[in-house]
């Protein structure tokens, strides 16, 4: 325990995403239908995973715990074997990317952008281990490469073909060439106001490709997976798992030395904290994700979320952000914006003879809610109050959002967020102080 403590930031990082893929590929192999576990990859690297597709009902259980904990070590490998360096974005970058894996990503459809980034470091001569955190971010568009490749332009699927190879491929090195250049002009757009910055450009590529393969020519966008798949869902599995293993989070922080004081030092921080490993240690990081991750699993319990691979991917993409200063008391104000925004309207809509589908349960707030938390660095900055504004407003825009890059922006929630801080930091900045600029004014 005591080299564990030792172990640079970096070091311990890379150890942790180690840990993770490991309880991925065990749990692959606990499941009941582990028996289908191949025949059920193939099925969801074979078929289409426009949001949201629940592999659950695609390719089974251990297909879907496999080919998360498949593309967990592939993440893995490229940080060891390319000798990048972990920090907090890196762990937002893993995280976020097992998240998906759950419903959008798979062992099949990271390749054509991955090899993008790595285009774009030997064209520009730039080291490749410092890009392995675009080449993460790179799969947020993973389903539209599925989709090159098992039916377009057809709406339904009729398999891998040469042509459909040779335009994922294209359009994957398109994608991954020019990301790196948008990643580092996001931040300029939000202020730094959107944990996950990486949607902005990912989303607007989304878009663009979008009116080039599928409005400006008139083909006909494919549905999205029918509405009865998301009913396939495993509750006690996904609650055994969540509480093993952010359990052995909180123990093993515990272990490492981590105290009750420690941690509530995070809890009570006044301003956001860019980084928590690197701000207040290792030990206090482990801590956070095994809180931060039964905070999440406790409230879509409450709420009755359905325990679909969409909520289970969803718990830790949220959980992506508990290392760039989310935590329960960072992110209760943007729960509460979700929750008061859907009681008002589900109150309005039938006043106004309207159909109401933005209830808290509801899949599409499921996963809106994960990616608000993108917007806790507002309560952090000017105060709980503009979180719950910047909540609600993110909970008019995220079921809207889908038609601007026809379902296939895994980064739906975030490019959202995106769209909040664009709207909503101008306004901030001009009439009200910060935080800071409040307590120096006292």
């Amino acid at each position: 325990m005591k080299k564990i403590k030792d172990l640079s930031e970096s070091s311990f990082l890379k150890l942790f995403f180690a840990f993770i893929t490991a309880c991925f590929l065990v749990a692959a192999f606990c499941m009941p239908d582990r028996g289908q576990m191949l025949s059920g990859l193939w099925q969801i690297v074979s078929q289409p995973s426009k949001i949201s597709t629940n592999y659950f009902a695609v390719g089974g259980y251990s297909a879907t715990f496999l080919n998360m904990g498949l593309v967990a070590l592939i993440c893995l490998g490229l940080y060891h074997l390319l000798g990048a360096k972990a920090n907090n974005v890196s762990t937002l970058a893993f995280l976020l990317t097992l998240g998906f894996c759950g419903w959008g990503i798979n062992v099949l459809n990271i390749w054509p952008t991955v090899l993008g980034v790595a285009l774009y470091c030997l064209v520009r001569k730039e080291k490749v281990s410092a890009n392995v955190n675009a080449m993460l971010f790179s799969t947020g568009i993973a389903p539209l490469i599925t989709e090159l490749l098992v039916r377009y332009p057809n709406p339904e699927t009729v398999g891998f073909s040469l042509a459909g190879v040779l335009v994922a491929l294209g359009t994957g090195l398109f994608i991954g060439f020019f990301l790196p250049a948008g990643l580092a002009y996001s931040p300029k757009v939000h202020k730094g106001l959107d944990l996950y910055s990486a949607a902005l450009p990912v989303g607007m590529t989304a878009f663009l490709l979008q009116a080039i393969f599928y409005k400006t020519p008139g083909v006909e966008l494919p549905a999205a997976p029918a509405a009865e798949t998301l009913a396939v869902a495993a509750p006690v599995t996904v609650n055994v798992f969540c509480c093993v293993v952010f359990g052995l989070c909180i123990v093993l922080a515990l272990a490492l030395g981590c105290q009750p004081k420690d941690y509530l030092r995070v809890l009570t921080a006044k301003d956001h904290v860019a980084s928590v490993s690197g701000s207040f240690g290792n030990a206090v990081f482990l801590m956070n994700v095994g809180v931060f991750g039964l905070f999440i699993l406790a409230y879509y319990n409450l709420i009755g979320a359905t325990m679909n691979s969409v909520t289970f991917g969803v718990m830790f993409c949220m959980l992506a952000c508990c290392n760039s200063g989310s935590h329960p008391g960072s992110t209760w104000s943007i729960l509460l914006g979700y929750w008061v925004a859907s009681m008002v309207f589900g109150w309005l809509s039938p006043v106004l003879g309207g159909s109401f589908a933005g209830a808290l349960k509801s899949q599409a707030i499921i996963a809106g809610l994960c990616y608000c938390n993108g917007l806790s660095p507002i309560s952090g900055k000017y105060g709980w109050q503009y979180g719950f504004v910047a909540a609600v407003l993110h909970y008019l825009l995220v079921t809207s959002v889908p038609s601007l890059h026809g379902g296939y922006c895994l980064y739906n929630g975030g490019f959202t967020a995106a769209l909040v801080c664009i709207l909503l930091v101008p306004v901030l900045e001009r009439f009200f102080k910060t935080k800071e600029e409040r307590r120096l004014a006292c």
